[in-house]
């Protein structure tokens, strides 16, 4: 397990599925894709390749591309890249474009996944149906009657707020789902309407005194300092930073509803940021902390074995290198 998932698990559960698949989305992109990225601190090139593209059968799909027509994809999605057509990629242009490659396939994941859960083919997911998807079969909790066992109580817990933002995600009020809905309720952080929601459940979690804000206290959930120890342990320690330098903006020691939602509600920003400057210290060749076509098609297996074209895999998705994009 990773160490922010570790971490996160031992700050207590996160709302619903954001803690369980966000998070740990998160966590692996920031912590295990770093271990494959630089194993034993070597950079391995088709690492990136394969962020670029997609995974290793894409990066096989792309190397049957005559070279011709490599480069021909290759041109077109940096022109898509350059946000204001000056010739040149810059950290944040690579950022974007990054950021927005992972709201992509997330949203087509979704989409895959509404066809898997939507068991009768109505064109909704009803809430037995993504029981039996998750679960084998459909799960019901009394929301007022807790359970002995701690694990199972846990899941009751987690479950129930599944559910209540399975009904918040159902704007029309339907029997179920429609698509647009389960994204919703999958990707609640890319829907508008569902940001009060989110902000509202972690307040409800974690804001213990009621005053509408998160304190470090509270942030650290059930953590109490060993009276034998010297020193917090390292997790402790690592949480601290994250909240006083990652969430807490203002610096007033408690985060408000804002800097709650970005705790509870991870992103890929960071991700694509380190992604964009690893680009540029390695293919800008004139140290101008930006890209040329030139500098990438030079170096066109090093920026094909990154993010920045999903490892590659978006040269064979049209949605990337079409001109109409």
């Amino acid at each position: 397990m990773c160490p922010q998932l570790a971490g996160a698990m031992r700050l207590g559960p996160r709302p619903a599925t954001l803690g369980l698949l966000l998070l740990c989305a998160a966590a692996a992109g920031a912590g295990e894709a770093e271990e494959l990225h630089y194993p034993q601190g070597e950079h391995r090139a088709d690492y990136d390749r394969e962020a670029l593209l997609g995974g290793k059968e894409e990066v096989d799909e792309y190397v049957k591309l005559t070279p011709e027509e490599q480069h021909k994809r290759l041109k077109s999605i940096i022109k898509k890249i350059d946000l204001d057509s000056d010739g040149f990629l810059t950290e944040s242009e690579l950022s974007s474009w990054i950021q927005m490659s992972f709201k992509h396939y997330a949203m087509q994941e979704a989409k895959q996944q509404f066809v898997e859960y939507d068991k009768n083919s109505d064109g909704s997911v009803s809430w037995d149906e993504y029981n039996i998807q998750m679960y084998d079969r459909v799960i019901d909790f009394d929301e007022n009657t807790a359970l002995d066992d701690t694990e199972e109580e846990s899941f009751r817990q987690l479950h129930l707020k599944d559910k209540k933002r399975f009904e918040k995600a159902n704007q029309d009020s339907g029997p179920g789902l429609n698509l647009e809905e389960f994204i919703a309720f999958e990707h609640p952080e890319e829907v508008d309407y569902m940001t009060e929601f989110v902000i509202q459940e972690a307040l409800e979690e974690h804001d213990k005194n009621g005053d509408g804000f998160v304190s470090l206290e509270e942030f650290l959930g059930d953590y109490r300092q060993d009276p034998t120890a010297n020193e917090d342990p390292e997790w402790i320690l690592v949480e601290k930073d994250r909240f006083l330098n990652d969430y807490d903006k203002d610096a007033d020691g408690r985060l408000d509803p804002q800097e709650l939602l970005s705790w509870v509600v991870p992103n890929n920003q960071g991700i694509a940021q380190e992604e964009a400057l690893h680009l540029i210290d390695e293919v800008d060749l004139n140290s101008d902390r930006k890209l040329s076509e030139a500098e990438i098609l030079e170096n066109q297996d090093l920026f094909l074995t990154s993010e920045a074209t999903d490892y590659g895999r978006q040269l064979q998705d049209e949605y990337f290198y079409h001109d109409e994009l």
